[in-house]
């Protein structure tokens, strides 16, 4: 098994590509500390070594965040074993059916349905593969009196260029295209 790296603009995370699927079409799933990542043998795996703070799972790749002491110079070959050992081992990348993340509501106006309908068009086909290039996903959260509501995961979360990539990218796409749109905000959970 090959599995190549790849950086990211996120310093911090690095993208793993195992050349097979990893959620496939089970959308994402973003782990920030070990007890979240229970649901995944894979993410618990590589919560296990030292200097791992974040797994993010998408279709077809894995990225890691380090911690700020660690080095990818050590962790990265460890990574690269621990995935390496659990594709080999024939172990589910997630326990159970689900695959995605399990959100909350969206906090939408059903009166805005078709509104949203066209965000959500436009974000899935212009912007999460872009973002997903980089090794993260963004995720529609809601949309109220003009202001859309996204949530960003994987190599997009703390990364230093990604405010200016909602604010300069996404919220000035999605205004041109849809005016309803006022602004674009990012939210946690």
């Amino acid at each position: 098994m090959f599995i190549e790296t790849e950086g990211t603009p996120n310093p911090a995370t690095l993208k793993f590509l195992p050349g097979q699927d990893v959620l496939g079409d089970r959308g994402t799933a973003d782990f920030t500390s070990e007890e979240a990542a229970s649901r995944s043998p894979l993410a618990t795996r590589l919560f296990e070594m030292s200097g791992v703070a974040r797994v993010f799972l998408g279709a077809d790749f894995v990225t890691v965040t380090k911690t700020e002491d660690a080095d990818w110079q050590s962790l990265r070959p460890q990574v690269l074993g621990a995935i390496m050992d659990h594709y080999l081992s024939g172990m589910p990348i997630m326990a159970g059916e689900s695959g995605a993340d399990d959100f909350e509501e969206e906090d939408v106006d059903p009166a805005d349905a078709e509104v949203v309908a066209q965000i959500k068009e436009l974000l899935d086909t212009r912007v999460r593969p872009a973002v997903a290039g980089d090794g993260g996903d963004i995720v529609f959260r809601g949309f109220r009196d003009g202001i859309v509501r996204l949530h960003m995961q994987g190599a997009c979360s703390g990364c230093p260029s990604s405010r200016a990539t909602l604010k300069h990218g996404v919220e000035n796409m999605l205004r041109h295209y849809v005016p309803e749109v006022v602004a674009v905000e990012q939210v946690e959970f």
